[in-house]
């Protein structure tokens, strides 16, 4: 391969020199002879390729290439350095299973012909699983912080049955939205404790994968609170995936959304309606999804007014006929001889006559006693 040239700054050509010393490592050289014939103009075309689930056996080059450089790391990671006919291709294949691919050459269809090659079969298909990615973002020291984690999501049509009949129809719709035929930007889900309605979003991030992202907001009231905060997160979605929508998941805002949260909280409420229906949210795909344990009755009104809301479901107990059937349709937990903790007929009588919550109903199948009283109004619904 030739030397870095001096040559004058210009369009074409950027006169580079290479330093080392004993900082450097073989993986460092590899990358300055990368770089090299693109920074001089030599091969000014430059294409690259991020890889996942990258197979054990895929070569990562073409067939044709010669190998010039090769590092490689105790503990499992390699660049590769190869060229051809006017290209040159530096790979790297990393531990877990990732790859980089870069290819500068002499052409655009020459740049675009080596790298699809280099990439064709070198990827396992994505295994079937009930995982999905979903964001967590926070608000620390005047900068967005985010990270990502797999979560367990279960089907719509795995859950149906743990949902009230008359909540089942208007979540059927949700599930099989569209962004075409979103209407609202807010989803709203109110009820008691223990109804299911964290799953639901869960299962709302699998089912709109294709579509839309999920971000869990795990500061809610400093989102409204700072400016700052707000317009970092309406701004975070018009980088690489500016074409795909977002949801916003903001889970018991009791205090955001009730009725005078005005006085409560601020601008708070006021941000939030800006977001979902005012000049904020004008050109940005996002959604905002709230879960609250409040009545419908307790909110504000301007959170429930018509057309604001892609969906207002109230996710509620199940009344007896429905936790009956609940019970009746599961296998009862065993105790460690294997007997039954509990017979289906006795877990029957031990449900209350106004019905009871998913969680109630797990806690029944596992033996354990459940409250038939209701709470006051006045002791809050954390307590």
């Amino acid at each position: 391969m030739s030397q870095p040239k001096e040559a004058p700054l210009d369009a074409t050509s950027l006169p580079m020199r290479i330093w080392l010393d004993d900082t450097d490592d073989p993986l460092d050289v590899i990358d300055a002879l990368a770089i090299s014939p693109f920074a001089a103009g030599e091969l000014p075309w430059a294409m690259s390729a991020q890889l996942e689930r990258v197979r054990p056996d895929a070569p990562l080059m073409p067939a044709d290439a010669k190998l010039l450089r090769v590092s490689i790391e105790r503990k499992g990671s390699e660049s590769r350095l190869a060229c051809g006919d006017g290209w040159l291709l530096r790979s790297i294949r990393r531990w877990d299973k990732t790859a980089s691919i870069l290819v500068t050459a002499s052409a655009e269809d020459v740049a675009r012909r080596v790298l699809e090659e280099s990439i064709r079969d070198a990827t396992e298909p994505p295994p079937v699983t009930d995982h999905v990615t979903m964001g967590f973002v926070h608000w620390a020291g005047g900068v967005l912080q985010r990270s990502h984690r797999p979560i367990t999501a279960p089907t719509w049509e795995s859950i149906r049955g743990n949902y009230p009949r008359a909540a089942q129809r208007e979540l059927d719709r949700l599930f099989t939205l569209t962004p075409d035929e979103s209407m609202g930007r807010l989803l709203l889900l109110h009820g008691p404790p223990g109804t299911g309605k964290t799953t639901l979003l869960r299962t709302l991030a699998r089912e709109w994968h294709s579509w839309c992202r999920t971000d869990c907001v795990l500061d809610p009231e400093s989102l409204f609170g700072e400016p700052g905060y707000l317009m970092e997160v309406v701004l975070d979605g018009l980088g690489a995936e500016q074409d795909r929508w977002r949801l916003l998941v903001l889970e018991d805002c009791d205090e955001l959304i009730r009725a005078g949260a005005k006085q409560a909280t601020g601008q708070g409420l006021s941000r939030l309606l800006n977001l979902t229906d005012g000049l904020l949210g004008q050109g940005g795909r996002i959604l905002v999804a709230i879960t609250t344990n409040e009545p419908v009755s307790r909110l504000h009104p301007a959170v429930t007014r018509p057309g604001r809301c892609l969906a207002e479901v109230e996710v509620g107990r199940l009344s007896y006929e429905e936790a009956v059937s609940w019970l009746t349709s599961r296998p009862a937990e065993h105790s460690p001889n294997g007997a039954p903790a509990v017979s289906p007929a006795e877990l029957v009588t031990r449900v209350p006559p106004q019905g009871a919550t998913l969680a109630e109903l797990y806690a029944l199948l596992a033996g354990r006693p459940i409250g038939r009283g209701t709470e006051s109004e006045e002791t809050g619904l954390y307590l």
